[in-house]
């Protein structure tokens, strides 16, 4: 009998699962999978998810086999940062979307990358709130129009790539579900990485962020989103409307968080 060779990190009596037909969290899910496949890992038994609320906070949960946490909306990283401080051995990683991290859930983010918190946050960004109905989001680009903005977006989108570089972030970097293979790079790179770890991942919303786009079916929509991103330096920022892709880490090392508190011992 023919398997997937992903089949070991998943568990099947919850697939298909309930991602909208386009939806971009199936390439994330199969992005870090294949990394932690590319690693080693024959199975997650070294990991512990965490996720929040949203359409992407249920990639690991319940699919993943293995042990996770589905906590309150914007609440991820203090649950995740309570795990690694018990379980410094773990691997603990955050699954969430640009509503859960980068609205309610910002300052928690901010801190854990200033305090530079031994874990790995993976934020789809959909830059709507995809789940509630397509309001607008931190994350969605100025004079979009959404189910809360008709007449565009008067504000400017937070860039959270170069926020939690500021605030102390060991590693960053942006992706694109459009480049599947270059994601998976990124999450390979951040696995391996020390200290706080960030991958956005700029995905689409097949049932909301086509608004945004004008398309009029996924497929439409993935490669509108390949003119909205672009490879080039990802400390930059945006320009003429589109996102770079690609990875950041400051210059040295420096001491994680639960490292720092074991060494008070």
């Amino acid at each position: 009998m023919l398997t997937h060779p992903l089949d070991p990190y998943l568990r099947p009596e919850t697939l298909p699962t309930p991602f909208c037909p386009g939806c971009g969290c199936g390439i994330v899910a199969s992005a870090f999978l294949r990394a932690a496949r590319e690693l080693g890992h024959s199975d997650l038994s070294g990991f512990v998810f965490v996720s929040g609320i949203g359409c992407s906070s249920w990639i690991p949960s319940p699919h993943f086999k293995a042990d996770s946490i589905h906590i309150l909306h914007g609440r991820s990283i203090p649950t995740a940062m309570g795990v690694k401080a018990v379980r410094p051995e773990l691997e603990v990683v955050v699954f969430g979307g640009d509503g859960d991290l980068a609205s309610i859930g910002l300052g928690h983010l901010v801190h854990a990358a200033r305090r530079n918190l031994e874990v790995l946050v993976i934020m789809v960004n959909n830059m709507v709130y995809g789940m509630t109905g397509g309001q607008l989001a931190p994350t969605t680009p100025r004079g979009a129009v959404t189910a809360t903005s008709p007449y565009g977006n008067p504000e400017s989108p937070i860039d959270m790539v170069r926020t939690l570089a500021a605030a102390g972030a060991s590693y960053v970097a942006r992706g694109c579900v459009a480049y599947p293979r270059h994601l998976e790079k990124l999450m390979l790179e951040a696995l391996q990485a020390g200290g706080f770890r960030f991958v956005e991942a700029v995905s689409t919303c097949t049932t909301h962020f086509q608004l945004m786009l004008g398309t009029k079916s996924p497929v439409e929509a993935l490669k509108k989103l390949r003119e909205l991103v672009e490879f080039r330096d990802v400390m930059q920022g945006p320009r003429e409307g589109r996102l770079p892709l690609g990875s950041w880490r400051p210059p040295g090392r420096r001491p994680g968080f639960v490292e720092s508190l074991r060494g008070l011992r």
